[in-house]
């Protein structure tokens, strides 16, 4: 099936939102696990980054050398999955405002969705499945499948394009709401659409100018990712 364009969604903040302190616990208890270091993600602006740079900040705090956390991300990353998925909450309460409607437009429409995230694989689906939303996703890019958004983001659209789910000339959209986002969409010369949902405050998003800045996804329109700009 070729669909007519391509939206690729950011998960916390721009999907779902006060998902509770679990996704944070399950990077503490991998360090705890497979290293035995005693760790916390207080203090590290975590909005918008990869879960592998995440952990590395936790344990680099904690004392271990770049080295050591090299040799133990696939260990931690498998651990903070596993606990995750155990325990991981219902979170069909905790969609962003307009999320289900806009999802189910954009599929009826014949656009392709998919994620660009920070999470973790599983965790990102995960989270998903348990906000009632992963049906709605082909696929996606999550944090250890490169090491920054936008290398993700470009993965995601080579992916689409290989696959040949869109022609190379569709228009492609990212929907986010953290700086990271913003970057990582003009990086690959696609088109951005900011939303207020996360913890970003609206004037640092506006100073980066996004194609789109909207209060939540309840205000998106179609002709916005549907067509991109002379």
């Amino acid at each position: 099936m070729k669909y007519r364009g391509l939206v690729l969604f950011d998960i916390d903040g721009t999907l779902v939102r006060r998902a509770g302190p679990h996704h944070r616990e399950a990077l503490v208890h991998a360090v705890r696990r497979v290293t035995g270091l005693e760790t916390t993600t207080d203090g590290i602006p975590v909005q918008g980054m990869l879960d592998p740079d995440i952990l590395t900040r936790m344990m680099r705090r904690a004392g271990a050398s770049r080295a050591a956390i090299r040799n133990a991300m696939p260990e931690l990353i498998r651990a903070a999955e596993r606990h995750y998925l155990r325990v991981c909450p219902v979170l069909h309460n905790k969609h962003c405002p307009g999320v289900e409607p806009v999802l189910d437009r954009l599929t009826r429409r014949g656009i392709l969705l998919a994620l660009v995230t920070g999470n973790l694989t599983r965790i990102g689906w995960r989270k998903l499945e348990r906000a009632g939303l992963q049906g709605y996703f082909r696929f996606g890019a999550f944090g250890e499948m490169a090491s920054t958004r936008t290398a993700l983001a470009r993965l995601a659209i080579r992916q689409a394009r290989r696959a040949a789910w869109i022609a190379h000339a569709a228009p492609i959209s990212l929907v986010g709401d953290a700086p990271a986002d913003i970057r990582a969409a003009r990086a690959n010369g696609i088109r951005i659409i900011a939303v207020q949902t996360g913890i970003t405050p609206p004037e640092e998003l506006r100073v980066l100018a996004p194609d789109y800045l909207l209060p939540d996804l309840r205000h998106l329109r179609l002709r916005m990712v549907e067509y991109t700009s002379e």
